[in-house]
C-alpha cells in the first residue's frame, strides 16, 4: 500500500498544477474553474456511505482495486473532453473511485495499527502519499510544455500502476477476513458522534477539506499564475513548496502525537496552517508565497497523523465501523466541495487576499474546537499501560497487529 499510495499522490500531483487552467481553457470563469475540484469531492461526498457499506460486505483489498481502476478510466477520459461540462462529469466519476480506495485505505491502515502506534502508523502511510506529492506538482509543472493534457494521459497510467503493485501485494491476503480474538464489534456512527474526539475530528477535516485540499489545489495555481504573472510550471513549484513543509514534520508528528496525545498537533497545526494559508494570499512576491506555502505544509504535516489516529482511537484495532470511516471522509469531502466555490467566490467579488484570509480564520476556528475537547489518547491502551477504558474498546488492544 505504501508503494500504491506513492504511484497515487505522484499521478495527482501530475495533474493538480494544470487543472484549473485546464479548465480556465473552455472559457469559464475562477469559480467554475475551482468547481472542477468541487465536483470531484462532491461525489465522493455522496459516495462515501455507499462505499462505507462495500467495505463491510466485500473487504478492503477488492474495494481499493476497483477505485482506483475506476479513477483510472476517467482520468485518461479527460485528456479528450471537448467541453468543460465532459470535464466535470468525467472528474465527478472519478470522484466515486477515489471514495471506494481512500475509505478501504483508512480501513486498512486502522486495523493494522497497533493502539500505541497510530500516529506513527499514520505518518509513515501519510509519507508515502507525500513523497509522490513533492515530485508530482514539480514532474506536472515541467510537462506543461506538452500541453494541458498529457498529464492526465500520465496519471491514468499511475493509476494502473498503483493497481498492479496493490493486487500483487494483496492477492494471497486474507486482512478483510482474518481471525479476531473476539469477533469483531461494530461501531456504529451514531455512538462516534457521541464522543467529543469524534466531533472534533469531523470539523477539523471539514476545514482540512476547505483549506487544504480545496482552496489550496484549486486557487493556489491562479495566484500565480494571474495574480503574480508566473507560469504554470511555477504554480507546480509553490505546490510542491506545501508538500515540502509537510515532509519536514509529518512522520515526527505522527510519533510525537503517540508520545505527547493528539490535541497539540491539532492545535499547533491547524494555528501554523491558517498562518501559512493567509500569508499565501497576501503575498506580494512569489519567494513570499513559496515560503508562505512552507509554512502551511508544515501546519498540515503537524496535524494530519495526529487526525488520522484519533479516528483509529475512536474507532478501536478491531471494530468495524465503515460508516464511522465514511463520516469522516464525508467531512473532508464536504469541505472539499464547498470551499473552492464559497472561496472562489469571495475571490471573484473581492479579492485573493480576503478569500486566503478568511480561510486562515475557518482554521483558527478548528484549533479552537480542539482545545476544547479531552485527550483522544487518554481512552487508550498501549503494550505498556493498564486499561483505561475498556467499555470504549470491546475488542482486545493487542489484535490489530
Amino acid at each position: 500500500m505504501v508503494g500504491a499510495g506513492f504511484l497515487i499522490a505522484l499521478g495527482f500531483g501530475l495533474v493538480a498544477p494544470v487543472l484549473p487552467q485546464y479548465a480556465r481553457s473552455f472559457g469559464v470563469g475562477v469559480a467554475a474553474a475551482s468547481g472542477i475540484v468541487s465536483a470531484f469531492a462532491l461525489m465522493r461526498l455522496l459516495f462515501a456511505p455507499v462505499s462505507g457499506r462495500l467495505v463491510q460486505r466485500l473487504g478492503e483489498p477488492r474495494i481499493y482495486l476497483s477505485g482506483v481502476l475506476i479513477v483510472a478510466v476517467s482520468t485518461g477520459a479527460c485528456a479528450v473532453a471537448q467541453s468543460y461540462w465532459q470535464l466535470i462529469v468525467l472528474r465527478a466519476l472519478g470522484g466515486v473511485g477515489s471514495t471506494m480506495f481512500t475509505v478501504s485505505s483508512l480501513g486498512l491502515v486502522i486495523r493494522l495499527s497497533p493502539p500505541g502506534q497510530r500516529g506513527r502508523v499514520s505518518g509513515l502511510w501519510s509519507t508515502s502519499f507525500l513523497i509522490g506529492s513533492l515530485g508530482g506538482p514539480l514532474i506536472g509543472g515541467a510537462l506543461a510544455g506538452l500541453g494541458l493534457r498529457a498529464p492526465f494521459v500520465i496519471y491514468a497510467i499511475a493509476l494502473v500502476a498503483a493497481t498492479a503493485v496493490v493486487y500483487f501485494s494483496l492477492r494471497n491476503s486474507r486482512l478483510s477476513d482474518r481471525p479476531t480474538v473476539r469477533p469483531a464489534a461494530v461501531l456504529g456512527f451514531g455512538t462516534a458522534l457521541r464522543r467529543p474526539a469524534y466531533r472534533a475530528v469531523l470539523v477539523s477535516n471539514f476545514v482540512n477539506g476547505v483549506a487544504v485540499l480545496g482552496v489550496r489545489t484549486a486557487l493556489l495555481p491562479l495566484v500565480v499564475v494571474e495574480t503574480l504573472h508566473r507560469s504554470r510550471g511555477m504554480a507546480g513549484v509553490a505546490l510542491t513548496a506545501f508538500a515540502a513543509g509537510n515532509a519536514a514534520v509529518l512522520f515526527l508528528a505522527g510519533r510525537w502525537s503517540d508520545r505527547w496525545g493528539r490535541k497539540p498537533f491539532m492545535i499547533a497545526g491547524c494555528l501554523v496552517c491558517a498562518a501559512g494559508t493567509a500569508g499565501v494570499g497576501i503575498a506580494p512576491e512569489l519567494w513570499a508565497l513559496l515560503a508562505a506555502s512552507f509554512v502551511g505544509g508544515v501546519g498540515s504535516g503537524l496535524f494530519t497523523p495526529a487526525q488520522q489516529a484519533t479516528v483509529a482511537d475512536v474507532l478501536g484495532p478491531d471494530a468495524r465501523g465503515g460508516p464511522v470511516l465514511a463520516g469522516y471522509q464525508m467531512a473532508g469531502d464536504l469541505g472539499t466541495v464547498l470551499g473552492p466555490i464559497v472561496i472562489g467566490a469571495l475571490v471573484q467579488r473581492v479579492s485573493f487576499e480576503f478569500g486566503f484570509v478568511v480561510t486562515g480564520v475557518l482554521l483558527v476556528t478548528a484549533a479552537v474546537w480542539w482545545a476544547l475537547v479531552p485527550e483522544p489518547t487518554a481512552r487508550i491502551t498501549t503494550p505498556h499501560d493498564s486499561p483505561v477504558d475498556a467499555a470504549a474498546h470491546p475488542v482486545d488492544a493487542g489484535s490489530g497487529t
